[in-house]
């Protein structure tokens, strides 16, 4: 199975070709044209890595950002900017955002970016594991 990808931009056809070049890599894509779909979508699914434009109508990237991280803390989250919004991705970046890249992206940039947040998630998610067994392991005195 292949990494879980939510992809989230305003712009369909630039989304949908995007999802295209993932999916032809192997790689498991959901698509949302707003932030009020992508945060339903990360409450209601399971996403190993977020892809998420800094300006949107409604509720922008910042704001989307903030409350994915509320539901899913440990989720990734790659913002896309243009030349005029890299500073509002940096400040993602404060808020917990894991990269970003410039649009257009080339594909191969973003493959990479992706994959190495889905190992660092993975490894995350493995310390959790072990401290909780490792826990569970004293509080029973095993």
């Amino acid at each position: 199975m292949g990494i879980k990808v939510l992809l989230v931009d305003d712009e369909v056809e630039f989304i949908d070709t995007l999802a295209q070049r993932l999916e032809v890599r192997d790689f498991e894509v959901t698509t949302a044209n707003d932030g009020d779909t992508a945060i339903k979508l990360v409450s209601d699914q399971d996403f190993d890595v977020i892809v998420l434009d800094v300006l949107m109508p409604g509720k922008d990237g910042i704001e989307t950002l903030k409350e994915i991280k509320t539901i899913e803390p440990l989720i990734h989250v790659i913002m896309l900017t243009g030349n005029a919004t890299v500073e509002t991705a940096i400040n993602g970046m404060k808020l917990g955002a894991y990269d970003y890249l410039m649009k257009p992206t080339e594909t191969e940039d973003l493959v990479e970016k992706i994959t190495n947040a889905y190992k660092i998630k993975n490894e995350h998610a493995e310390r959790i594991r072990q401290a909780e067994i490792s826990s569970l392991i004293t509080r029973r005195g095993w």
